[in-house]
Protein backbone atom coordinates (compact mmCIF):
# COMPACT_ATOMS: atom_id res chain seq x y z
CA UNK A 1 0.00 0.00 0.00
CA UNK A 2 1.07 3.59 -0.62
CA UNK A 3 0.90 6.72 1.50
CA UNK A 4 0.45 10.24 0.18
CA UNK A 5 1.36 13.73 1.28
CA UNK A 6 0.03 16.85 -0.46
CA UNK A 7 1.54 20.27 0.27
CA UNK A 8 -0.66 23.12 -0.96
CA UNK A 9 1.52 26.22 -1.05
CA UNK A 10 0.81 29.72 -2.27
CA UNK A 11 2.75 29.17 -5.50
CA UNK A 12 2.94 25.40 -6.02
CA UNK A 13 1.11 22.29 -4.90
CA UNK A 14 3.30 19.25 -4.38
CA UNK A 15 2.36 15.59 -3.97
CA UNK A 16 4.56 12.70 -2.85
CA UNK A 17 3.72 9.00 -2.77
CA UNK A 18 5.81 6.61 -0.66
CA UNK A 19 5.67 2.89 -0.03
CA UNK A 20 5.70 1.05 3.30
CA UNK A 21 9.49 1.33 3.53
CA UNK A 22 9.38 5.10 3.03
CA UNK A 23 10.74 4.99 -0.50
CA UNK A 24 9.46 7.70 -2.82
CA UNK A 25 7.30 6.25 -5.57
CA UNK A 26 6.43 9.56 -7.22
CA UNK A 27 6.80 13.30 -6.61
CA UNK A 28 5.13 16.07 -8.58
CA UNK A 29 5.12 19.87 -8.45
CA UNK A 30 2.26 21.82 -10.03
CA UNK A 31 1.17 25.47 -9.97
CA UNK A 32 -1.43 26.08 -7.25
CA UNK A 33 -3.60 28.56 -9.11
CA UNK A 34 -6.78 30.02 -7.65
CA UNK A 35 -8.49 26.83 -6.45
CA UNK A 36 -6.63 24.78 -3.86
CA UNK A 37 -8.87 21.73 -4.10
CA UNK A 38 -8.42 21.54 -7.87
CA UNK A 39 -4.64 21.86 -7.54
CA UNK A 40 -4.60 19.12 -4.89
CA UNK A 41 -6.72 16.80 -7.02
CA UNK A 42 -4.50 17.38 -10.05
CA UNK A 43 -1.32 16.81 -8.04
CA UNK A 44 -2.68 13.55 -6.62
CA UNK A 45 -3.76 12.36 -10.06
CA UNK A 46 -0.36 13.19 -11.54
CA UNK A 47 1.47 11.38 -8.72
CA UNK A 48 -0.73 8.30 -9.05
CA UNK A 49 -0.14 8.24 -12.79
CA UNK A 50 3.63 8.58 -12.33
CA UNK A 51 3.67 5.76 -9.77
CA UNK A 52 1.31 3.54 -11.75
CA UNK A 53 -1.13 3.31 -8.83
CA UNK A 54 -4.89 3.57 -8.35
CA UNK A 55 -6.52 5.90 -5.82
CA UNK A 56 -7.74 2.94 -3.73
CA UNK A 57 -4.14 1.79 -3.31
CA UNK A 58 -3.39 4.87 -1.18
CA UNK A 59 -3.79 3.78 2.43
CA UNK A 60 -3.83 7.28 3.93
CA UNK A 61 -3.43 10.86 2.72
CA UNK A 62 -2.24 13.83 4.80
CA UNK A 63 -2.40 17.45 3.63
CA UNK A 64 -0.11 20.26 4.69
CA UNK A 65 0.84 23.77 3.65
CA UNK A 66 -0.89 27.10 3.23
CA UNK A 67 -4.07 25.57 1.77
CA UNK A 68 -4.13 22.27 3.66
CA UNK A 69 -7.61 22.86 5.08
CA UNK A 70 -9.05 23.02 1.56
CA UNK A 71 -8.00 19.46 0.71
CA UNK A 72 -11.33 17.98 1.68
CA UNK A 73 -10.40 14.43 0.67
CA UNK A 74 -7.40 14.29 3.04
CA UNK A 75 -7.60 11.98 6.05
CA UNK A 76 -6.09 14.72 8.21
CA UNK A 77 -4.05 17.90 8.01
CA UNK A 78 -0.70 18.70 9.62
CA UNK A 79 1.17 22.01 9.76
CA UNK A 80 3.90 22.66 7.24
CA UNK A 81 6.31 23.32 10.12
CA UNK A 82 6.03 19.72 11.34
CA UNK A 83 6.05 18.29 7.81
CA UNK A 84 9.14 20.16 6.64
CA UNK A 85 10.99 19.06 9.77
CA UNK A 86 9.87 15.46 9.27
CA UNK A 87 10.77 15.43 5.58
CA UNK A 88 14.16 17.09 6.11
CA UNK A 89 15.02 14.66 8.92
CA UNK A 90 14.18 11.71 6.68
CA UNK A 91 16.65 12.98 4.08
CA UNK A 92 19.25 14.33 6.52
CA UNK A 93 18.91 12.51 9.89
CA UNK A 94 21.33 14.86 11.69
CA UNK A 95 19.53 18.07 10.68
CA UNK A 96 19.49 20.76 13.37
CA UNK A 97 17.98 23.67 11.45
CA UNK A 98 15.62 23.82 8.49
CA UNK A 99 15.34 27.03 6.46
CA UNK A 100 12.25 26.91 4.27
CA UNK A 101 11.79 29.78 1.81
CA UNK A 102 8.68 29.52 -0.31
CA UNK A 103 6.75 31.78 -2.63
CA UNK A 104 5.06 33.95 -0.02
CA UNK A 105 6.64 33.13 3.34
CA UNK A 106 9.84 31.95 4.97
CA UNK A 107 10.45 29.83 8.06
CA UNK A 108 13.29 28.70 10.28
CA UNK A 109 12.73 25.46 12.19
CA UNK A 110 15.01 24.14 14.93
CA UNK A 111 14.97 20.36 14.96
CA UNK A 112 16.13 17.74 17.44
CA UNK A 113 15.88 14.03 16.59
CA UNK A 114 13.49 14.86 13.74
CA UNK A 115 11.11 16.82 15.99
CA UNK A 116 10.34 20.53 16.01
CA UNK A 117 11.82 22.31 19.02
CA UNK A 118 11.11 25.89 17.96
CA UNK A 119 10.30 27.86 14.83
CA UNK A 120 9.98 31.39 13.49
CA UNK A 121 7.93 32.46 10.50
CA UNK A 122 7.55 35.47 8.23
CA UNK A 123 4.15 35.33 6.55
CA UNK A 124 3.23 39.03 6.73
CA UNK A 125 5.68 40.43 4.21
CA UNK A 126 7.09 39.26 0.88
CA UNK A 127 10.63 40.33 1.83
CA UNK A 128 12.99 37.35 1.83
CA UNK A 129 10.65 35.08 -0.17
CA UNK A 130 10.27 33.75 -3.68
CA UNK A 131 7.96 36.64 -4.47
CA UNK A 132 10.76 39.05 -3.52
CA UNK A 133 13.07 37.31 -5.99
CA UNK A 134 10.42 37.44 -8.72
CA UNK A 135 10.07 41.22 -8.33
CA UNK A 136 13.83 41.75 -8.28
CA UNK A 137 14.37 39.54 -11.35
CA UNK A 138 11.70 41.45 -13.26
CA UNK A 139 13.35 44.73 -12.33
CA UNK A 140 16.72 43.45 -13.57
CA UNK A 141 15.00 42.13 -16.72
CA UNK A 142 16.20 38.54 -16.25
CA UNK A 143 14.43 35.23 -15.66
CA UNK A 144 14.24 34.28 -12.00
CA UNK A 145 16.13 31.07 -12.76
CA UNK A 146 19.02 33.13 -14.16
CA UNK A 147 19.60 35.22 -11.02
CA UNK A 148 22.03 32.78 -9.43
CA UNK A 149 24.17 32.57 -12.56
CA UNK A 150 24.15 36.35 -12.86
CA UNK A 151 25.19 36.74 -9.23
CA UNK A 152 28.03 34.23 -9.67
CA UNK A 153 29.71 36.63 -12.10
CA UNK A 154 29.74 39.46 -9.57
CA UNK A 155 33.02 41.14 -8.62
CA UNK A 156 31.60 43.26 -5.83
CA UNK A 157 28.39 43.35 -3.86
CA UNK A 158 25.95 46.23 -4.19
CA UNK A 159 24.09 46.66 -0.92
CA UNK A 160 20.27 46.51 -1.00
CA UNK A 161 19.26 47.83 2.40
CA UNK A 162 15.47 48.30 2.16
CA UNK A 163 13.47 45.77 4.19
CA UNK A 164 10.31 46.18 2.11
CA UNK A 165 9.90 44.58 -1.31
CA UNK A 166 8.41 47.75 -2.81
CA UNK A 167 11.19 49.97 -1.48
CA UNK A 168 13.83 47.39 -2.42
CA UNK A 169 12.52 47.47 -5.99
CA UNK A 170 12.93 51.24 -6.04
CA UNK A 171 16.42 50.84 -4.61
CA UNK A 172 17.38 48.40 -7.36
CA UNK A 173 16.07 50.83 -9.99
CA UNK A 174 18.25 53.54 -8.43
CA UNK A 175 21.31 51.28 -8.48
CA UNK A 176 20.72 50.55 -12.18
CA UNK A 177 20.47 54.29 -12.86
CA UNK A 178 23.77 54.78 -11.02
CA UNK A 179 25.42 52.40 -13.46
CA UNK A 180 25.92 49.46 -11.10
CA UNK A 181 26.43 46.13 -12.86
CA UNK A 182 23.42 43.84 -12.85
CA UNK A 183 25.49 40.92 -11.54
CA UNK A 184 26.61 43.00 -8.53
CA UNK A 185 23.01 44.03 -7.85
CA UNK A 186 21.91 40.38 -8.07
CA UNK A 187 24.52 39.44 -5.51
CA UNK A 188 23.26 42.22 -3.27
CA UNK A 189 19.69 40.91 -3.63
CA UNK A 190 20.77 37.47 -2.46
CA UNK A 191 22.64 38.97 0.47
CA UNK A 192 19.53 40.99 1.34
CA UNK A 193 17.48 37.77 1.60
CA UNK A 194 20.12 36.29 3.92
CA UNK A 195 19.91 39.40 6.10
CA UNK A 196 16.11 39.04 6.31
CA UNK A 197 16.27 35.34 7.18
CA UNK A 198 19.06 35.59 9.76
CA UNK A 199 16.95 37.25 12.50
CA UNK A 200 14.54 34.31 12.27
CA UNK A 201 17.48 31.95 12.75
CA UNK A 202 18.47 33.95 15.82
CA UNK A 203 14.93 33.70 17.19
CA UNK A 204 15.08 29.89 17.27
CA UNK A 205 18.66 29.75 18.59
CA UNK A 206 21.85 31.29 17.28
CA UNK A 207 23.75 28.01 17.07
CA UNK A 208 26.43 27.48 15.96
CA UNK A 209 24.77 25.00 13.62
CA UNK A 210 26.59 22.21 11.83
CA UNK A 211 23.71 20.53 10.01
CA UNK A 212 21.46 22.99 8.19
CA UNK A 213 19.02 22.02 5.44
CA UNK A 214 17.32 24.44 3.04
CA UNK A 215 13.93 23.58 1.57
CA UNK A 216 11.38 25.33 -0.64
CA UNK A 217 11.66 26.65 -4.17
CA UNK A 218 14.23 29.33 -3.31
CA UNK A 219 16.64 26.57 -2.24
CA UNK A 220 17.24 26.01 -5.96
CA UNK A 221 18.93 29.41 -6.11
CA UNK A 222 22.61 28.83 -5.35
CA UNK A 223 23.15 32.55 -4.85
CA UNK A 224 20.73 32.66 -1.91
CA UNK A 225 22.16 29.46 -0.44
CA UNK A 226 25.71 30.81 -0.64
CA UNK A 227 24.66 34.12 0.94
CA UNK A 228 23.04 32.23 3.81
CA UNK A 229 26.13 30.05 4.22
CA UNK A 230 28.27 33.16 4.56
CA UNK A 231 25.88 34.71 7.05
CA UNK A 232 25.54 31.55 9.17
CA UNK A 233 29.17 30.49 8.67
CA UNK A 234 28.27 26.91 7.90
CA UNK A 235 27.48 24.68 4.94
CA UNK A 236 23.83 24.26 3.95
CA UNK A 237 22.52 21.03 2.42
CA UNK A 238 19.86 21.17 -0.29
CA UNK A 239 17.74 18.10 -1.16
CA UNK A 240 17.63 16.97 -4.80
CA UNK A 241 14.06 18.35 -5.02
CA UNK A 242 13.69 20.89 -2.20
CA UNK A 243 10.12 21.84 -3.14
CA UNK A 244 8.63 18.47 -2.18
CA UNK A 245 10.15 18.11 1.31
CA UNK A 246 6.92 19.23 3.01
CA UNK A 247 4.85 16.78 0.97
CA UNK A 248 7.36 14.03 1.78
CA UNK A 249 6.98 14.82 5.47
CA UNK A 250 3.18 14.64 5.15
CA UNK A 251 3.44 11.24 3.44
CA UNK A 252 5.68 9.97 6.24
CA UNK A 253 3.16 11.22 8.80
CA UNK A 254 0.44 9.31 6.93
CA UNK A 255 2.50 6.13 7.14
CA UNK A 256 3.14 6.66 10.86
CA UNK A 257 -0.59 7.19 11.47
CA UNK A 258 -1.37 3.81 9.94
CA UNK A 259 1.42 2.09 11.88
CA UNK A 260 0.20 3.54 15.19
CA UNK A 261 -3.37 2.52 14.42
CA UNK A 262 -2.27 -1.03 13.65
CA UNK A 263 -0.13 -1.20 16.77
CA UNK A 264 -3.11 -0.02 18.84
CA UNK A 265 -5.33 -2.66 17.32
CA UNK A 266 -2.74 -5.34 18.00
CA UNK A 267 -2.40 -4.24 21.63
CA UNK A 268 -6.16 -4.16 22.19
CA UNK A 269 -6.65 -7.59 20.65
CA UNK A 270 -3.74 -9.02 22.61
Amino acid sequence: MAYCGIDVGSATTDAVLIDGAGRVLAAVVLATGARHIVAAEQALAAALCAAGLRRDEVQRLVSTGYGRRNVTFADREVTEIACHARGAAALFPDVELVIDIGGQDSKTIRVEAGRVVDFAMNDKCAAGTGRFLEVMARTLEVEIGDLAGLSARSRRQVAISSMCTVFAESEVISRIAEGCAREDIARGIHAAIAERVYPMVARVGRGPYRNVVMTGGVAKNDGVREALEQRLRCAIAVPPEPQVVGALGAALVAREDVRRARAGEANSSG
